[in-house]
């Protein structure tokens, strides 16, 4: 299946010049979701992962039914004052703005092997933050998936020599 057929150009979304990749036309069709996250099982299913750590919010979209397709928990990256209990946060800038990111203090052990989802990877900020999110809690990144790179931006040289997975690379 053609997933590029799937996702629709917004253009100037967020703000003027940019041109939004809207994968809410992926997942509003069964199929095309389904073999999104086909692809993302089959890129992943050698990594030992314990869990999936998935951003907030599109992230969450193929993070947790990943999860539960290859049997590993599910933890949620958030925007600050999200999470219920003790978090630690990391600050990061995006293409069009800055942010922070928490997860809880407890998410992750030591050791643990880690799989990180999002829709997209762009500037590679929200991605690396989320690394070292994991990271200050002692666990360890053995991929990044995302279903679309705006390979452009050169996000993926934020993550150094993790694996990254794109199912979808724009130029």
């Amino acid at each position: 299946m053609n997933l590029a057929e799937h996702i629709r150009d917004i253009p100037d979304f967020p703000k003027e010049g940019i041109i939004f990749k809207d994968i809410t036309t992926l997942v509003g069709h069964a199929d095309a979701f389904r073999a999104s996250l086909d692809q993302l099982q089959a890129r992943f299913a050698d990594t030992k992962a314990s869990a999936v750590v998935a951003l907030e919010a599109r992230g969450y979209i193929f993070g947790a039914p990943l999860a539960d397709r290859m049997g590993l928990r599910f933890v949620p990256v958030r925007k600050p004052g999200k999470l219920p209990a003790d978090t630690i946060k990391q600050d990061y800038d995006l293409e069009y703005g800055s942010n922070t990111l928490e997860i809880h203090r407890d998410a992750l052990s030591e050791g643990e092997k880690v799989l990180i989802i999002d829709d997209l990877i762009a500037t590679g900020g929200s991605a690396a933050a989320t690394v070292k999110l994991v990271e200050k809690l002692g666990a360890e990144v053995v991929g990044f998936g995302a279903i679309i790179e705006l390979g452009f931006l050169n996000g993926r040289t934020m993550l150094g020599d993790i694996n990254i997975e794109s199912l979808l690379t724009f130029d």
